[in-house]
């Protein structure tokens, strides 16, 4: 049995070693990665310049592409068949609320998903002196279950987990995508050679805080578990929509 482990921040990070060591007993892990850092990708893939392959050791390879990339080509290139489970991680910092729109930790997941494959992504709600190990036995754990057990199909589960040790930890918690109070900003910024250029983010986002939701369980010290989906079709607002009346309307040539 293999199991595909990727992340977006890139090859050398020590969050995706510890996952890939924490998943070994379960069978073989085979690591494919990107050359660099690629969080805020998204599920973006490299259509317009050739991708690479490169084989470091045995069962760890290094893409010169995005987290979808280093999915797909696992996938159709680098295994002789589809891997029995996808796991993207173990993220540097959160992945909440709108944030798994833009995550390619989360996006490498998706991904898994699209092939048919039982996908996770798992994020260290942190920046600093951060539990990886903390996170990687509770992957070793879900993964276990998630073998066992099946996902429904179209279905990926975003993990959170909160920057403690593992005695400091309350519980497992299954939450809904929470929001943000504050949106990521641009900003102007001068560069050594005094051009004037921006920058995204930067600052630290701040979560609403509503029960249910992902960001209530980090802050209450507990994992979180949000189940998402392929099918992004708002059914809710189907009959509202029809009530528009839009195929009255011609399209004028």
């Amino acid at each position: 049995m293999e199991i595909l482990v990727t992340n977006d921040d890139g090859i050398h990070s020590k969050g995706l070693h510890i996952l890939a060591n924490s998943l070994s007993d379960l069978g073989k892990v085979v690591i494919v990665a990107p050359d660099r850092e690629c969080s805020g990708v998204s599920h973006s893939l490299t259509i317009y310049q050739p991708l690479r392959i490169n084989q470091l050791k045995e069962n760890v390879f290094v893409v010169n592409g995005t987290p979808a990339d280093c999915v797909m080509l696992a996938v159709h290139q680098i295994l002789s068949k589809k891997p029995r489970l996808v796991v993207a991680g173990i993220n540097k910092g959160p992945n909440m609320g709108e944030d798994i729109c833009y995550s390619g930790t989360v996006s490498a997941a998706w991904e898994g998903t699209f092939s048919g494959i039982p996908s996770f992504a798992i994020s260290l709600a942190d920046f600093e002196n951060m539990h990886f190990n903390v996170a990687g036995k509770f992957a070793r754990l879900l993964a276990e279950v998630i073998l066992d057990q099946k996902l429904p199909p179209g279905t990926l589960l975003n993990v959170n987990v909160p920057n403690l040790e593992e005695k400091d930890i309350r519980g497992v918690r299954i939450t809904r995508q929470g929001k943000f109070i504050e949106r990521y900003i641009s900003y102007e910024k001068v560069n050594p050679d005094g051009e004037l250029c921006y920058q995204i983010g930067g600052q630290k986002l701040k979560g609403k805080r509503e029960d249910g939701t992902d960001f209530a369980a980090i802050e209450e010290g507990m994992i979180s578990i949000t189940p998402l989906k392929i099918d992004l079709t708002h059914y809710g607002v189907m009959e509202e929509l029809k009530r528009w009346e839009l195929a009255r309307w011609k399209i004028l040539g």
